[in-house]
C-alpha cells in the first residue's frame, strides 16, 4: 500500500477505468450472471476506492481488488432484494460460495479469457446482428450509447433498446456464458471478426473526441485478435489480426506532436512501427498461402502495399486497385466502393477519382459519411474546382465529432478562401 492524495487517485482510478472496466467488467458477469448487476457492482467498487484509496492505501494489484469489492458489493445488493424475493437468497448463497477473481491464478495467461467469453456471449447467432454489434462495443469496449449510436447512424433511444432486448434474451434464454466447442466455432466467427474489427477501427478513427486514436482500443481488439488466432487459427482469424498490426503500425506517425492530424502522405514513415509491419506481413502471407481467404485477409494486403512503400509516389497503386477490385467481388458495400474511387485517383489522376466518388455518392447511402465529403473535396481541391471543394469540405465539417478531424478540415477551408 502506498498513500497518495485523492487527485492522484482519482487520476490513477480514470487510467484504470479507461484500460481494465472491460476486463473488470466481464469478469463480473462470470461470476455474477446478470450484465446490469455486473455492471453497478463495479461502479460501485471505483467509488468505494474513490473514497478509501487516499488513506488506507492503493492495492498492489488494483484490479482484483475492484473485482473482488465490486463482488461483494452486488452480494450485498442481492441480499437487499433477497428481503423482497426468497429466489434471490439462493443466488446469494451461491456467489458466497465461489471463489472471487483475485483468488484465481494465471487468469492473464488463459484462453478461457474472460471478455472472449463475452464477446463469444454477445455475438451468440440467437441475438439479431445489429445487437451483437451494439452490445459487444457498450459491455466489451465500454463505448457509451451515443457513441455507438452514432457510429450506426440511429438515435441512441433506438441503440439502447437494442442493448436491452439483447440482455434480456441472454438472460432469459438462456445464453451460455462461454467460449463454444471446437465444433461450434467456424459458424460463430464472422460475427466475432467484425466485432473485433469495429472495436479497433473506433480505436483507428474515433468517432468523436480530442484524439484521432484510441490506443486502449485499438490494443485491445490486437490483444483479442490474437487470443482469437490462438483458439482458431483459421485464414480469415489470420488475416484480421494482420490488418489491425499493419493498420496500428502507423499510429505514431498519424499526429503531430500537438494532437493535429497528418494524412498518409505526409507521414514522416521513420516513426512506422516497423516491428509490426514484419508481423503483419509474415500473418498475412500465411493467410493467403491458405487459398482460403477473404474480406479481412485482402484489406491486410491493401495495408501491406502501403507498409512496404518508401512513400506515396513509390506506392504501387495499380496493385492497390487490382486488390480493391477483389474486394469488391466479395464486399461491395459503399465504404470500400469509395476506398476503391480514391485508390483509382492515385493511380489515373483526381478527374478520374472524382467521377467514381460522384457514383458512389449518387446511392445516397453515404451522404451522412464525412469521409465521402471530404475525399470528394480533396478531388475538387486538386482540379482547381475551388467552390465545389469548400461545399464538400463544410459538409464534412459538418458531419465529424472528432476535433482533430475539425482543425483539419477547417484548416483546408481556411486555405481556400
Amino acid at each position: 500500500m502506498s498513500e497518495r492524495s485523492t487527485e492522484q487517485i482519482r487520476e490513477l482510478l480514470d487510467s484504470l477505468y479507461r484500460v481494465d472496466s472491460g476486463r473488470i467488467l466481464a469478469t463480473l458477469i462470470r461470476l455474477l450472471g446478470d450484465f446490469d448487476l455486473a455492471e453497478e457492482a463495479m461502479h460501485e467498487a471505483f467509488a468505494t476506492a474513490l473514497s478509501g484509496w487516499p488513506s488506507s492505501g492503493v492495492p498492489h494489484n488494483p484490479r482484483p481488488w475492484l473485482i473482488s469489492t465490486a463482488r461483494f458489493r452486488a452480494i450485498d445488493t442481492l441480499r437487499r432484494r433477497a428481503r423482497f424475493d426468497a429466489s434471490q437468497d439462493e443466488l446469494v448463497r451461491y456467489l458466497e460460495g465461489q471463489r472471487s477473481s483475485a483468488e484465481r491464478s494465471n487468469e492473464e495467461d488463459s484462453l478461457e479469457d474472460d471478455r472472449l467469453r463475452l464477446i463469444f456471449t454477445c455475438c451468440h447467432p440467437s441475438l439479431e446482428p445489429e445487437a451483437r454489434v451494439a452490445l459487444t462495443l457498450r459491455e466489451v469496449c465500454g463505448l457509451t450509447t451515443e457513441e455507438i449510436a452514432k457510429a450506426f447512424l440511429i438515435t441512441p433511444r433506438t441503440l439502447a433498446q437494442r442493448i436491452v432486448r439483447a440482455k434480456t434474451k441472454i438472460r432469459e434464454t438462456p445464453i451460455p456464458y462461454e467460449v463454444p466447442a471446437p465444433e461450434e466455432l467456424p459458424k460463430r466467427l464472422g460475427a466475432v471478426l467484425h466485432v473485433i474489427y469495429l472495436v479497433f477501427n473506433e480505436g483507428y478513427s474515433a468517432a468523436a473526441g480530442a484524439e484521432v486514436t484510441r490506443a486502449e482500443l485499438t490494443g485491445e481488439a490486437i490483444r483479442l485478435g490474437r487470443l482469437l488466432t490462438d483458439l482458431q487459427p483459421e485464414p480469415e482469424v489470420i488475416g484480421l489480426l494482420s490488418l489491425m498490426l499493419l493498420q496500428e503500425s502507423r499510429r505514431a506517425a498519424r499526429t503531430s506532436p500537438t494532437g493535429e492530424l497528418i494524412l498518409l502522405e505526409n507521414q514522416n514513415r521513420s516513426l512506422w512501427n516497423r516491428r509490426q509491419i514484419a508481423e503483419g506481413v509474415a500473418l498475412l502471407e500465411k493467410a493467403l498461402n491458405s487459398r482460403r481467404f477473404g474480406s479481412y485477409t485482402l484489406q491486410a494486403a491493401i495495408a501491406a502495399v502501403h507498409a512496404e512503400a518508401e512513400s506515396v509516389a513509390a506506392t504501387d497503386w495499380r496493385q492497390i486497385v487490382a486488390l480493391y477490385n477483389q474486394l469488391v467481388q466479395i464486399q461491395p458495400s459503399p465504404v470500400v466502393l469509395l476506398n476503391r474511387a480514391v485508390a483509382i485517383a492515385m493511380r489515373d489522376g483526381p478527374e478520374v477519382g472524382l467521377t467514381h466518388i460522384d457514383a458512389v455518392l449518387k446511392h445516397g447511402q453515404l451522404a451522412n459519411y464525412y469521409l465521402a465529403h471530404s475525399a470528394r473535396a480533396d478531388m475538387c481541391r486538386r482540379l482547381g474546382r475551388t467552390a465545389e471543394a469548400r461545399s464538400s469540405y463544410e459538409k464534412a465539417l459538418a458531419l465529424t465529432q472528432q476535433e482533430p478531424e475539425r482543425q483539419f478540415l477547417q484548416e483546408r477551408i481556411r486555405q481556400l478562401k
